[in-house]
């Protein structure tokens, strides 16, 4: 199953994206495509983003959508759900989770050049450091010559990550102390945003929420530890923007009903998964909104049927999650 940081068409081998980009090219130009953008249009397209690796790319998405959509603010969303009113057709809200400095650097240019407000899920215990998001320095480590109980030598980082996600979170954290100890050398370290930041973003139209202190599944950890993370994160977002962050994103995308009564509790009026759907107008649920998987280095043509529907269609027939 795609995971939540490498969903939308990871870079792979070479025969790996030439497959990629024929099935995509043929999705576009399939005969459904025109129906399913037409059903699409009546719905809510939020789209969910984490880095910007490939700003060119990601300009011209965002132009696609200054083109084709109705980009609409966090604030217009929570108004429809306050109000029992539909969102306008062709509505869509960018979002991007953990808070990599590249949406700063790479992607708010592009943003602010389309006039397209966004909304940024950062993880509260990085900001201010340089610390490297875990699944990207367990990834180094597993890569260079880590081993961690549970963890299948030989069979690259990318599963290493995708286990250390299964397992309960404090397991997961033990897992990772064994990968820096054994490990040839050390991940190298990652500047984070800083509070300054987070103002500069907001200011520029893109609003800050929570996705927790360090981004475990919550569904892994314990009641307590779910709820900690939630409300820690919670305090110092506070803190640094002068105004408690009303809106939260689940880290993998991973639903946990147990954090809906916190998230009510500390005044939360939005949550949203990452389940690669599109939602009503006027969604069901205002803890429980769905998101598109994308990413900045998505081709046109895969981002054209993600935007339709037909690509969410046919990767939830092929069983995806």
């Amino acid at each position: 199953m795609p995971d939540d940081h490498a969903a939308g068409g990871g870079s792979g081998t070479a025969p790996a994206d030439t497959r990629r980009n024929r099935i995509d090219t043929l999705l576009r130009h399939s005969p459904l495509q025109p129906a399913f953008r037409a059903v699409a249009a009546g719905r809510l397209a939020v789209l969910a983003y984490h880095g910007i690796d490939d700003p060119r790319s990601f300009a011209a998405q965002m132009a696609r959508l200054a083109r084709t959509a109705r980009p609409v603010t966090l604030g217009r969303v929570e108004q429809a759900l306050a109000e029992g009113r539909p969102l306008p057709p062709r509505s869509v809200l960018v979002t991007f989770d953990d808070g990599d400095r590249s949406l700063l650097t790479d992607g708010l240019p592009a943003l602010t050049r389309h006039r397209i407000p966004a909304v940024a899920y950062v993880l509260a215990g990085l900001v201010g450091g340089d610390r490297p998001f875990w699944w990207s320095e367990a990834a180094f480590l597993a890569a260079h010559g880590g081993t961690a109980a549970g963890l299948a030598p030989g069979r690259g980082p990318d599963d290493a990550v995708r286990r250390l996600k299964q397992l309960p979170d404090a397991e997961r954290r033990t897992r990772l102390d064994e990968l820096r100890r054994t490990a040839r050398t050390q991940a190298p370290r990652t500047p984070q945003l800083d509070p300054a930041d987070l103002h500069t973003l907001r200011e520029a139209g893109v609003a800050v929420g929570n996705h927790t202190l360090d981004h475990p599944c919550l569904d892994r950890c314990t009641p307590d530890a779910a709820r900690h993370q939630i409300e820690e994160a919670h305090t110092r977002l506070s803190g640094w923007l002068g105004e408690p962050p009303a809106s939260f994103a689940y880290p993998n995308g991973n639903l946990d009903a147990r954090a809906e009564p916190t998230l009510t509790r500390l005044g939360y009026r939005t949550a949203f998964l990452f389940d690669h759907r599109h939602d009503r107008r006027l969604p069901r649920s205002a803890l429980r909104i769905s998101r598109l998987r994308v990413n900045s280095h998505t081709s046109l043509h895969r981002f054209d049927t993600i935007m339709s529907g037909l690509h969410p269609a046919v990767h939830r027939l092929r069983g995806g999650r």
